[in-house]
């Protein structure tokens, strides 16, 4: 459906929601109009069945809101004392018209203050698994979504058997398409393996489950797709069931949020004129340039002296890890040999000779793009092509129609037809064509063993995911990789393990936590200051120390982290290395009476008994004036505390503080 086909639709179902429910409203206290006005009867709905106002937001939210809507009807069942499991049920079942119901021939009363707490165990456990999908689904969809590496078209970059974290924010999170579907799965529900959405993929289908598609909309990104960058995307000419198998026994016509997901560089953007020349990509003329992780790969032809080759040896030895195979003719030929890996190979005793599987120009292969006779090309010799830009024109004549065609009919949704030598988009000749959105050129690293943008063409923005950026996990099939856990994905030099800083902020997090929850009775206690001993200039000294110690380690762990990512200015390390010294003392202080080093030693910071009697936490505003003084006048402050009764220091005297200790 169109924008407008879908604003009509939800003003059907608000005045369905009103007919159903406006009676329940007057009960609970509200006014019956409240019912039928659009997101504000949610809004009021929300306060009537004691539920955050945020729900309401959940409601319109694609996938999610199939999964609140069943709550909210149950929910205001409840609300109006209907309990039973029967209730429930019927509410579910009905889609929501058990309102009516209760709306017109119950006798119900609306209960104002119900408790929300599950009355059973399945109960509890029903409204964990239903709160953990949605927020799972949510982080999925609109923030970052787990994908594994299923083939080695990125090999060296990326390995079979890695699983990564795409970002969706980075080029702009795709609001779902599909309106009706399984949460957190793809295109097919594991175990059964049943499609997961609702949709008939027929060609042409005019079915009503292809209404309930939503308009392609994207959430603004804050950067770009850039030139080398990885990329997840759906595979914009998918027409197969299953990815693995190619000869499926019709085609399927999927949503574009359905296609399958794909990973490979983008090696040419909206604008650029690509060409591959002998194997190698050439950007507007010049030979594009990857960064230092990308390893290009090659197929080649391997004359052996007599005895076989051993694939476990050829991959710890040489790094080789594609297959490889041995012909009639006593040749073997390998799928795809890194330029590393080949300087190495070629002194093998047991290699004669080493001969590159490179195409010859004008060699036609029909599977390559856009499979017509009058471009011969092949994947080792391609184009020139110019790449689609948004709102840049071009001319367009029959002998170039083969490579825009489905970009103009297929992706930006015009008809098309040819007579003769005129070209007619949407009923008019014409010789000119203005392009909708920004398309962008795809393919593996390794160039030999990778079905890529040279076998379907451009990729529209619109079927972009997302942007690989770390790798949490790794596993060659047998056994993990361990020096690719927690690595970066993009960025320059080897990719540096995080795992170990990882592994320190969770122990320190975990301890943190420990010692927190230990003292929280110095922390939170209303007890008057006559309970505890004031702390002495050694104790503080002493957590000084150990706070000082731990900033120099939260630094370093920060600089590990900045060193694994792609190359940050130093304005933006600056920036947070001030804020963490800056942030640490006050933020702890405020909120929750000191820093880890007083934790650890059972101090606690209060407010000052002469000034406030409950004793309670100093407020944050007060805790950054306090640590600036204290940063100002250094030992200076410290050591006027041996001068006073309470042994404040002059930075407690301007916050009317006073630093504790528990009595043992």
């Amino acid at each position: 459906m169109t924008w407008t086909q879908w604003f009509i639709f939800l003003l059907i179902i608000q005045v369905i929601h009103g007919l159903g429910t406006w009676k329940l409203y007057i009960k609970a206290g509200r006014q019956a109009w409240e019912a039928f006005v659009p997101v504000y009867n949610a809004i009021v709905l929300m306060k009537i069945i004691n539920r955050p106002w945020w729900w309401t937001i959940l409601l319109f939210l694609p996938i999610v809101n199939l999964i609140m809507l069943m709550v909210v009807w149950v929910e205001t069942a409840r609300s109006f004392g209907k309990n039973s499991i029967q209730d429930t049920a019927l509410a579910v079942l009905t889609l929501g018209f058990y309102n009516y119901y209760l709306n017109y021939v119950a006798n119900v009363s609306y209960v104002e203050n119900r408790s929300l707490q599950p009355k059973s165990g399945s109960g509890e456990w029903t409204s964990s698994i239903l709160f953990a999908i949605v927020a799972a689904t949510i982080v999925h969809t609109y923030f970052i979504q787990p994908f594994t590496i299923p083939s080695s078209s990125l090999e060296k970059s990326l390995l079979v058997g890695d699983f990564l974290f795409v970002s969706k924010f980075h080029f702009g999170a795709r609001v779902p398409m599909t309106t009706v579907g399984a949460p957190m799965v793809h295109d097919t529900i594991p175990v059964i393996k049943k499609k997961s959405y609702l949709f008939d993929d027929h060609k042409g289908s005019s079915s009503w489950k292809n209404k309930l598609q939503l308009p392609y909309l994207r959430i603004p990104g804050f950067e770009s797709i850039e030139r080398n960058d990885i990329v997840v995307f759906n595979q914009p000419a998918d027409t197969l069931l299953d990815m693995n198998n190619f000869h499926p026994d019709r085609n399927y016509y999927k949503p574009i949020d359905k296609k399958t997901n794909l990973v490979k560089r983008c090696v040419g953007v909206a604008g650029d004129t690509l060409e591959v020349r002998d194997g190698f990509v050439y950007i507007n003329g010049k030979k594009n340039e990857l960064p230092d992780r990308a390893h290009l790969q090659f197929s080649y032809w391997v004359q052996p002296k007599s005895s076989q080759f051993n694939p476990k040896f050829l991959k710890d030895r040489y790094d080789i890890t594609d297959g490889f195979g041995l012909n009639n003719q006593n040749i073997y030929y390998f799928a795809a040999i890194s330029d590393e890996a080949l300087a190495k190979f070629k002194n093998n005793p047991n290699v004669v000779s080493i001969t590159p599987n490179i195409k010859e120009k004008g060699e036609r292969d029909p599977n390559i793009f856009p499979h017509d006779p009058n471009y011969n090309w092949n994947v080792d010799q391609f184009g020139p092509l110019y790449i689609p830009e948004e709102g840049k024109s071009i001319n367009i004549t029959v002998d170039n129609l083969p490579l825009y065609k489905r970009v103009i009919t297929e992706y930006e949704g015009n008809t098309l037809s040819v007579k003769g030598n005129q070209i007619i988009i949407n009923g008019e000749v014409t010789n000119n064509y203005t392009f909708k959105q920004n398309y962008y050129w795809m393919m593996g690293d390794n160039r030999h063993n990778s079905i890529d943008a040279r076998a379907w063409g451009f990729v529209p923005f619109s079927h972009v995911v997302g942007k690989p950026v770390f790798i949490w996990m790794s596993w060659d099939g047998s056994s993990p990789r361990w020096e690719r856990f927690f690595t970066t994905v993009q960025g320059k030099g080897e990719a540096s393990s995080m795992l170990l800083p990882f592994l320190i902020i969770l122990i320190g997090l975990f301890l943190f936590n420990r010692y927190l929850n230990k003292n929280s009775d110095i922390f939170e206690s209303e007890m008057p200051l006559s309970a505890f001993q004031f702390a002495s200039i050694f104790d503080r000294v002493k957590a000084a120390f150990i706070d000082t110690v731990i900033l120099i380690l939260m630094m370093y762990v920060f600089s590990l982290i900045f060193d694994s990512f792609e190359p940050v200015s130093e304005i933006i390390k600056i920036t947070i290395y001030i804020l963490l010294f800056i942030l640490y003392d006050p933020l702890l202080t405020a909120l929750k009476g000191g820093t880890i080093g007083h934790s650890i030693l059972k101090l606690g910071v209060r407010k000052d008994e002469n000034y406030d009697e409950k004793g309670k936490r100093i407020p944050f505003l007060i805790a950054i004036i306090r640590f600036i003084l204290k940063g100002t006048l250094g030992w200076v402050s410290l050591l006027t505390i041996s001068g006073d009764k309470k042994k404040k220091s002059i930075h407690d005297k301007a916050a009317k503080s006073v630093v504790i200790k528990l009595n043992k």
